[in-house]
């Protein structure tokens, strides 16, 4: 299937232009960060190896680990039964949280 047509296939009218977007380690399967998506990180993320999201507070497009050296190395995506929420199972380098942790959900609530 063509990236365009899968991009397609996602329902991003729901949340007004972003998808969740679930980050799953490939090899444990421990979630490591939830994050946003529009058609145009999803573009990029499907076009090369590693993930891009939209941050929401940012306004603008980011690729994980461009700043920290921590990338994330897609190596599927899934889409849920509704077409509006993505998960993407990673090789992960480094930490997952800007805190340093391996994972966002390091905390007990």
């Amino acid at each position: 299937m063509e990236n365009c047509e899968r991009v397609e296939q996602v329902d991003f009218e729901k949340c007004n232009g972003l998808v969740p977007t679930i980050v799953q380690d490939y090899v444990t399967k421990d979630v490591l960060m939830l994050a946003y998506m529009s058609k145009e990180s999803l573009k990029k993320t499907l076009e090369g190896d590693t993930t891009w999201f939209y941050s929401r507070s940012r306004n603008e497009l980011w690729n994980k680990g461009a700043t920290s050296g921590h990338f994330q190395y897609v190596k599927e995506i899934k889409i849920d039964c509704d077409n509006d929420t993505i998960l993407i199972l990673v090789e992960q380098t480094g930490a997952a949280c800007h805190t340093g942790k391996n994972s966002c959900f390091y905390r007990d609530l």
